[in-house]
């Protein structure tokens, strides 16, 4: 499982502009002056619409399959938050909290993309959840 959501890439050749949106999150919408740039600014936009998303209540829609689209990542931090909210199924905060043998707070920072998870927390929440905690180091140029 991972967090990565298709962009569509155009260069706009009247401002020498690449424009990248979203299909997924019709809001997330932004621009580069390079393509590394657009990039960069993407992966940004991605995690700053997931996080609004959480603020206003609103779905955090998984990401679909699109041939012909750029993947992009949201931060580190965005995407464990979201594995874990997506792995979580039927168990509640409560019932994780009482298996990790922590409390309530504890557990609910673990599903929130601006809280800096430490590795022990996520591989014991993997765990948890029947899940094991993997992690990979990808070339930015695969993206």
């Amino acid at each position: 499982m991972n967090v990565l959501y298709p962009a569509i890439i155009n260069f706009n050749r009247s401002d020498k502009r690449y424009n990248v949106r979203f299909p997924d999150l019709p809001e997330a919408i932004t621009e580069g002056e390079t393509l590394e740039e657009a990039l960069a600014n993407a992966s940004e936009v991605l995690t700053l619409t997931l996080e609004g998303r959480i603020d206003e209540g609103m779905e955090i829609p998984r990401p679909s399959h699109r041939k012909k689209a750029r993947l992009i990542a949201p931060s580190a931090r965005a995407q464990a938050a979201f594995l874990l909210r997506w792995a979580k199924g039927k168990y509640t905060t409560a019932q994780i909290a009482r298996s990790l043998k922590t409390s309530w707070p504890a557990v609910a920072r673990l599903e929130d993309p601006r809280h800096w998870p430490n590795l022990r927390q996520l591989e014991k929440a993997a765990a948890t959840l029947g899940h094991k905690l993997v992690i990979s180091l990808e070339p930015l140029s695969k993206y």
